[in-house]
Parts: C-alpha cells; sequence; structure tokens
C-alpha cells in the first residue's frame, strides 16, 4: 500500500473514532468500543506507520483546538502518547509539535491543563532521552531491578465469585495467565535495550543483528548491557543540559560494543522493526475474603521470596491487627521488636560491641560517655517500628542481633525517608456491588493504616472499575420496584461514562463484550480475540487512565427493634435502600391490617434531615409521613453537578377522603440532604439494601442514621486534640488541613469534565 494510500486509511480510522465520541456509533454494533484497539493493532503490525499516526493525530489536536471541540482533545491525547510510547522512533520534530500543544492547554481549566501539563513533562524527556517512556513502562510494569529507575507495578483484578458467572472467571483466570507466558525478565530486558537504540540511532539501527547478538548472550551480560542503557537513559533525560546528539552518541558506543565488528559493518539495515510493548504484570483473584485486598497489597510489598514459609506470613497476616509488631518467625530467624523500649537511659547499660571488647578505654571514648543526659525512654513511632519490620525482611536467612548496636558517644544513623517505589493498580470487574464491597474494604483499610501505619508511605494505590453485568440481579425486591435493570446495577459506570466520553468508549462497552467473549465456544480465531482485546484493553486503561472521580462514602448507622442487640455499623458507596417488613407473627398481622385499612399501606416515619443549599448553609429539618419505602442514592444525577448529597427519593402515601369513600394515592417526595436520621414511630419493623446487594440486607431495623464517612485519620487526630483542648469546637491545628471524609477515587481518563 503506497504512503498516500494507507495515510488516508489512518486519517479515516481516527476520523470514524471521533464521530463515535459525538454518538455516531458504528452500524456494527460489535464494532463498539474496538476502533481505538483495531487502530492502535493495525500500526503494531507496521511499525514504520507509526510516524503517520503521530502526524495524524497532532493536525487534529490542532484542528480541534482551532475549531473548540474539546471533547475530542483528551481521546486524540491519550492516543498519540501511547503510540508514541510504543513508536520505534520518532522524529524530534514531531515530539515538539505535540510538546507544543500540550504547553497550550495549560491556560485551559481542568482536566486539561492538568493532562496537558503531566503530558509536557513527559514529551520533554521523551525529546532528550528517546525511548525513556518506554523503558520506564516496562523497568515498573516487569518490576525489572535497576537502580536508575527503582519503580514497581502490579494490576490485581479483582471480582466476585457470586455476582460473575463462572465462564467468566475461568474466562478470564485463563486469559491472565496467558498474558504473562513468554514474558520473561531476560526477554525484557531485551526489549528495553532494543528499543532504546532504535528510539536514539533511527534507521542507522541493524535490529536484525541487535537482536542476534543478544540471543547468542548469556544472561549476565544481557544484564550488564541493560544496566548501561538504563543508566545512560536516565542520565540523559534527568539532566536539565542534556542535548539529543549526545545521548544518541553515548548509545552509539553501547550499540557498538554489544555487535560484534563483523555485523557492525556488514550488516544490512533492515528498517524500522516494532519492540513489542510487554503485556503489565497482572494477577486474577476471586474476592472470597473481607480483608483479601488488604492481604495481597502486603504480599506485594513484602513477597514471599523475601520472607518466609507462606503458613509463617499467614499466620503473620492474620495477627497483624492484633499484635503492635507482627509476630516473630522462627523460620527467618527475626527478632520481634517490641513499641516498649527496654532501654534505661545509661550509656554503660548498653551491651559492649565485640570489637570493643579487648579495646583499651580511653579517656576520650569515657567521656563521650558521660556525655549522654536524661533518662526518658522513648516510645517508637508505628512507623518507626514498620520500618524495622520492612528492614528484618530484607535479607532472608540472616541472623540479625538481639539488640541493637550502637557505638557509644555517636548518634545513630537517621533512617533513610520512606519511597513510594510500588503501585498497586485495583481494577474492579462486576457492577455497583463490587465497589460496595470495595468501599467496604477501602474503610477497613484506612483504619488500620490509622492504628498503624505500613502502606500508606510505601504505596501508591490506585483504583479501577470495569463494568460487567451478567445473569439476573440479586438485589432488593421493593413493591414499587419489582426489578433492577441492568442500567440501574451500573449507575457509577453510566456516571463515569456521561463525564469521561473516552470511558465510556472503551471502557462500558466491555459491559457485554466480556460476557459475551467468555461464552463463545472455544476456537483457534476466539482464544486470539480474547488474548489480544481483553488483556489489551485493561492494559491501556491502567496506563493512560490517571485522572481520578471521587465518590463519598456514606456511613449508616443501624438500629434494631431488639434493644439486646447493638446498633450496626456499615457504609454504602451508590445506594440505600428500605422497604416495610412483613409482620411475624399473627397478632402483628393482625394490626398491621387494621393499621392499612385506617392509614393505608406503609408505615409511619420521622424524618431528620439537614437540607443541602447551595451557600452550604446549615438548614436542619424534620417531617413525619407515611411511606412503603425510600431509596437514597450516592452518585449525582448530573456529571456536572457540584453537590456532593444524597439524592434522597421517598414514597409517602397521602390519604384522600371524597364521597366515594377513602383512598390512598403515592406521592414522591424527593430532598437532598448530607445527614439524615429516620426512624419508625410505631415500632414497626423494616428492611435496609445497602448497595443493591441482597447480601448486605438487615432486617427488624427501628432507626437508621446516614452521614458522609469520615477520614480514621482525620477522627484519631480530632480525638487527640479534643483531649488537649476540651473546650474547642472548632477544628484547630492539623486537623483543619487534614481531609476531613473519605473519599473513593476510581481512574478515569479525563476525570470530570466540565
Amino acid at each position: 500500500m503506497e504512503s498516500t494510500e494507507v495515510e488516508s486509511d489512518i486519517l479515516r480510522r481516527v476520523r470514524t473514532l471521533l464521530r463515535e465520541l459525538d454518538g455516531h456509533h458504528p452500524t456494527c454494533q460489535c464494532d463498539r468500543g474496538m476502533l481505538r484497539w483495531t487502530l492502535h493493532k493495525k500500526i503494531d503490525q507496521n511499525p514504520s506507520n507509526s510516524p503517520i499516526l503521530v502526524r495524524i493525530l497532532v493536525k487534529e489536536l490542532e484542528r480541534a483546538e482551532r475549531g473548540d471541540f474539546r471533547h475530542y482533545i483528551i481521546p486524540l491525547l491519550h492516543t498519540l502518547m501511547y503510540t508514541l510510547i510504543k513508536a520505534p522512533c520518532i522524529s524530534d520534530e514531531l515530539c515538539g509539535r505535540a510538546y507544543d500543544f500540550c504547553k497550550k492547554l495549560l491556560t485551559l481549566p481542568k482536566p486539561f491543563c492538568t493532562i496537558g501539563l503531566d503530558y509536557a513533562i513527559r514529551l520533554k524527556m521523551e525529546r532528550t532521552a528517546p525511548g525513556m517512556l518506554y523503558q520506564r513502562m516496562v523497568i515498573s510494569e516487569q518490576s525489572l531491578k535497576s537502580d536508575p529507575y527503582p519503580y514497581q507495578e502490579k494490576i490485581f483484578i479483582f471480582a466476585d465469585p457470586e455476582l460473575l458467572s463462572e465462564a467468566i472467571c475461568n474466562a478470564l483466570v485463563t486469559d491472565t495467565e496467558a498474558a504473562q507466558v513468554s514474558q520473561s525478565p531476560r526477554a525484557c530486558m531485551c526489549y528495553v535495550i532494543i528499543h532504546a537504540m532504535q528510539a536514539a540511532l533511527g534507521e542507522g539501527c541493524d535490529v536484525s543483528g541487535l537482536k542476534g547478538s543478544l540471543q547468542d548472550m548469556p544472561t549476565r551480560d544481557i544484564e550488564h548491557w541493560f544496566r548501561q542503557v538504563v543508566a545512560a537513559v536516565e542520565c540523559a533525560g534527568n539532566e536539565a543540559s542534556a542535548d539529543r546528539g549526545q545521548h544518541a552518541a553515548r548509545l552509539e558506543k553501547i550499540y557498538r560494543a554489544i555487535l560484534s565488528s563483523l555485523q557492525a559493518g556488514d550488516a544490512p539495515l533492515g528498517g524500522l522493526q516494532g519492540t513489542p510493548l510487554p503485556n503489565p504484570n497482572i494477577s486474577f483473584h476471586l474476592w472470597t475474603e473481607d480483608d483479601q485486598l488488604w492481604k495481597e497489597l502486603v504480599l506485594f510489598l513484602r513477597p514471599l521470596s523475601q520472607t518466609c514459609e507462606p503458613d509463617c506470613l499467614s499466620q503473620d497476616l492474620d495477627n497483624f491487627e492484633i499484635q503492635d509488631i507482627i509476630s516473630d518467625c522462627e523460620c527467618c530467624e527475626q527478632t520481634r521488636f517490641s513499641v516498649l523500649s527496654t532501654d534505661s537511659g545509661i550509656e554503660r547499660d548498653l551491651p559492649v560491641v565485640a570489637e570493643e571488647l579487648f579495646a583499651p578505654c580511653s579517656a576520650e571514648t569515657e567521656q563521650s560517655r558521660l556525655q549522654r543526659k536524661g533518662g526518658i525512654k522513648k516510645k517508637p513511632s508505628p512507623l518507626e517500628s514498620m520500618a524495622f519490620l520492612q528492614s528484618g525482611c530484607n535479607s532472608p536467612g540472616a541472623k540479625h542481633p538481639v539488640k541493637l548496636q550502637r557505638r557509644p558517644g555517636i548518634p545513630p544513623a537517621p533512617a533513610a525517608p520512606l519511597q513510594r517505589l510500588h503501585t498497586a493498580r485495583i481494577v474492579l470487574l462486576g457492577d455497583d456491588r463490587i465497589l460496595g464491597r470495595l468501599a467496604q474494604a477501602y474503610r477497613s483499610l484506612r483504619k488500620r493504616e490509622t492504628r498503624r501505619v505500613f502502606l500508606t508511605p510505601r504505596l501508591n494505590l490506585q483504583f479501577y472499575y470495569i463494568p460487567v453485568v451478567t445473569g439476573q440481579p440479586n438485589t432488593l425486591a421493593i413493591v414499587d420496584h419489582a426489578a433492577t435493570g441492568q442500567e440501574e446495577l451500573c449507575e457509577v459506570a453510566g456516571y463515569l461514562g456521561r463525564a469521561d466520553p473516552w470511558y465510556e468508549s472503551n471502557i462500558n462497552t466491555l459491559c457485554h463484550v466480556i460476557p459475551k467473549l467468555a461464552t463463545m465456544p472455544s476456537s483457534p480465531s476466539k482464544h486470539l480475540v480474547t488474548d489480544l482485546f481483553i488483556t489489551d484493553v485493561i492494559a491501556y486503561y491502567v496506563r493512560m487512565g490517571a485522572q481520578p472521580v471521587c465518590f463519598q462514602v456514606y456511613a449508616v448507622k443501624i438500629f434494631f427493634n431488639d434493644p439486646a442487640l447493638e446498633p450496626a455499623e456499615d457504609v454504602f458507596l451508590t445506594e440505600l435502600r428500605t422497604q416495610v417488613q412483613e409482620s411475624i407473627s399473627q397478632r402483628e398481622l393482625s394490626m398491621t391490617k387494621k393499621k392499612m385499612t385506617l392509614d393505608g399501606p406503609g408505615i409511619d416515619l420521622t424524618v431528620a434531615y439537614r437540607k443541602v443549599v447551595v451557600s452550604d448553609r446549615a438548614k436542619e429539618l424534620a417531617t413525619s409521613l407515611r411511606s412503603t419505602g425510600l431509596v437514597m442514592k450516592a452518585p449525582p444525577a448530573d456529571e456536572v453537578e457540584d453537590l456532593v448529597c444524597l439524592n434522597v427519593n421517598i414514597t409517602e402515601i397521602v390519604r384522600i377522603n371524597n364521597l366515594s369513600g377513602r383512598s390512598f394515592s403515592a406521592v414522591a417526595n424527593r430532598l437532598k440532604t448530607r445527614n439524615i436520621k429516620i426512624r419508625s414511630t410505631e415500632q414497626r419493623p423494616f428492611m435496609v439494601c445497602l448497595d443493591k446487594d441482597s447480601r448486605r440486607t438487615y432486617r427488624n431495623v427501628i432507626s437508621v442514621e446516614v452521614s458522609p464517612c469520615l477520614e480514621p485519620s482525620y477522627c484519631l487526630q480530632k480525638t487527640r486534640t479534643m483531649k488537649l483542648s476540651l473546650h474547642e469546637t472548632e477544628d484547630v491545628g492539623l486537623v483543619k488541613y487534614m481531609p476531613k471524609s473519605l473519599l473513593l477515587p476510581i481512574n478515569t481518563f479525563a476525570g470530570i469534565i466540565q
């Protein structure tokens, strides 16, 4: 195909992609959500066309800016950056045009300026050190050992086996396992070397000869050249005065050293060739335990290969919340560090170091012993204790001293600050019900971190959501809402799709695609599609989706009609629904029928709430009514709605007296609030269902209190402040600057486009 035909074909594909953003869906519904994927796959088949696609995307971006088609900008930018990362070589002129366009976005509101700044920083590094973005992505996703860039990432896919069919779960397990095949560290290091050479040298790089040389090398030599290439690229990318030509010259020296003299001089150049971008490290988990998310994150920071035996570590995880420090492991020969100091504060009580046993005690040494003052026992913070634990698990098999040794008169070296070198990307598959479980797990995790900081200073936690709906909904049936449709089970996904068109185009379409692919009959074509499409879309989502949309988590306190039962505390993210509970005893049933004859169906309720107004002034209201049930929904009805509140719909029963007799009609009352209390005045119980999940149904409920869930760290600091100043009611000191509400961030491609 000639270059003009190739360019026109790529332009046609890009324009079709943009028309889908305008709501003009393809005639074949099976193509929905696959236009972006097929575009990138076409370029992967012929990588030499990457510059053509980049040039077209830059032109379309400039055209979108001039024509004020802002909803095109972010999808085009993500497509451009993904192409640049995978491209074998892009000229400095094209990178410069993309960089200049990103700088123009800094004058626009969020999220355009945020994404523009992020991509401008990346493009600046890529112009100086070509191949840097690809290199960093592979190193972090494959957890390759690299001192200049010591970051690691992992994708955790969580699915609820009670919400997804067995066929879907088995298909996802098979696909994620197949994605990890043939991705050895050796192959990934070769990919980094080849891509860096080709990005810097362009067509002057003999890719075939380089591949042959690396293939014949022992792994030790490949690791050596990998370290050399990574150091050269990182050095050029981080230097303010670095030059693209100097970087190319530095890599050419390494390139000549890798190739033999015969290959370097005589081998014909084969032009640009694509270097595969390995699939990220993905693990699939069936969510069967409440604390499974927390355990997997701890294991990510402390792999089994660096700690102890699995049984011993499992016992550690179970005792982590109870013990001040994880219990000692005899198999690791580790010492348990207690939070209670055994240091008396007197220097001469410290044990003598081995090398000092035969050293004469000079006057200077004795004077240094007498310089220590004070005898206050210092209680180490939980963070320091966990730092000891972390360092103690870094060297398996090494026997550590019984006590920390310190030379007299010499202050201990300060501990290195903790860095977030690990990124855990949590992908949730399912509907709103699994997001409700995530809200529970996230609140539990934050409470653990408040009691003892461990994950927070070391781990960057990112959440992603892919809606998948299959089978019949498993929700609480309501009289006036007999069935819950698939759209209502994915309200969060619908809101994210309205807020971010690129999320709607690439992720929401998977809602029906994944079940369809999972139930396809086994065939070579089926495996070809599923292995490439599902895994690639998940990888694209977690790589490019970096803009969070935060959802308020709401706390609910539930009181029961039995005074002996303690109130239950729970949280919900999307919905709280109540229903009148059927009477059990015959006496209650007869009284209920008599009451319904006089006053109509439902029960008498008192509702006290704080009305939400734009001015944010507190306005307390209360009312009494008869109702058959109510629904509280947390996701905003409109994607641009600024008020973070609950939309409460109460079905009120109104009695109407007329000539024909007494009749009743249902009236929908709507209100917006953040804090609400509901109580049954006639002591008739009702049922409460959280997040549309029948497994989270509470019965015999007499009263409910709902309020925004507070951040546990804020509550702890607030309690400490109140102890010091008993008469202070306002937030003072550090509390004023801490986040007050617990927000659950879910990443999308653009966040919320205003």
